[in-house]
């Protein structure tokens, strides 16, 4: 995985840091293991996550993702039907797309763009109880999962 030019992921959720969700869904259950999201993103020259802007009439790209599972440092593009944005940390590739006629935006402009069809989404509801703890790559814990409130939670 350290070896990887390019690598295309997935995401249940993105914040405006770049930081990706993948571990629970947007109402805050447990979907299941990353199955190496962020081993890939950080191992490879380029990562790109892939994905609509809204599922299921709600936002991905959000202020907090519920869950970090990869942190946004790893991530390097971020495609959407709606527009292209960079990681501002990738200046060069900024430059480069900036001689395209690919649809260049920044993360906050995603999420307004979304919010402005979505609505602001309202925020979900946890517990103190901690039922799962998510590991970096390095066996670093970057992040828990909170028991949902029951009442909280959207079907």
């Amino acid at each position: 995985m350290n070896c990887l030019d390019i690598v295309i992921l997935g995401a249940t959720e993105i914040d405006t840091e770049f930081n990706v969700n993948v571990t629970t869904s947007s109402n805050g259950m447990i979907m299941g293991g990353s199955g190496g999201h962020s081993d890939t993103a950080a191992g490879s020259k380029l990562s790109i996550v892939v994905t609509n802007l809204m599922k299921s009439r709600l936002p991905i790209i959000k202020d907090r993702v519920i869950t970090m599972t990869t942190p946004g440092e790893s991530i390097d593009v971020v495609v959407t039907e709606r527009g292209i944005a960079v990681n501002p940390r990738r200046t060069d590739l900024i430059e480069k797309l900036r001689l395209t006629n690919l649809p260049l935006v920044t993360i906050e402009e995603l999420k307004k763009i979304t919010e402005k069809i979505t609505g602001v989404p309202k925020a979900v509801q946890t517990l103190e109880k901690i039922v799962a703890v998510v590991e970096y790559r390095d066996g670093s814990v970057i992040d828990v999962v909170r028991q949902v409130r029951h009442d909280n939670v959207r079907s």
